[in-house]
């Protein structure tokens, strides 16, 4: 029997984001940001990293989200919303609960993630990672726009 898929989906693992951790492009920010989690939740340190946007990646503690990823226990993932602002490169916000317990106790995280996708794939903004960029310098999500034009409004 195929494991059931971590997001809270009620679908298998396989038909859901077991697909986008093998690689398919998540056709949403949602369905990346469900992905993201479910990748928290199996150990995948990499997808994580590879799903941020990859100006930002290098800056990570690989060793500090495996470290939390292995060290909890994820309980469960509720949706809020997600929203699609569209534009070129189209944008989108998810707002979610996470909740998972550690030997500190039981956590909950709200947050509303900002997502930009580029060359067909959605990329996770990560808003503890400051974008170095300037307002009239090229996007760092690569569209070819200035910052202030592009993610400067989502970081």
């Amino acid at each position: 029997m195929e494991p059931t898929c971590p997001c809270g989906s009620s679908s298998h693992l396989d038909e859901c984001c077991g697909r986008y951790h093998v690689g398919t492009p998540a056709p949403s920010a949602e369905h990346l940001m469900r992905s993201r989690y479910s990748a928290y939740v199996l150990g995948l340190s990499d997808y994580l990293l590879a799903t941020t946007l990859p100006a930002q990646q290098s800056s990570l503690d690989r060793t500090a989200i495996s470290a939390w990823s292995a060290q909890s226990t994820w309980l469960g993932l509720e949706v809020e919303s997600s929203e699609v602002l569209g534009g070129q490169p189209e944008h989108a916000f998810v707002t979610f609960t996470a909740r998972w317990h550690d030997a500190q106790g039981e956590h909950a995280h709200h947050e509303r993630s900002a997502f930009v996708q580029h060359n067909g794939r959605w990329y996770y903004i990560d808003s503890t990672v400051p974008l170095k960029a300037g307002r009239n310098d090229p996007c760092p999500c690569n569209s070819g726009l200035k910052f202030k034009k592009c993610c400067a409004g989502f970081v």
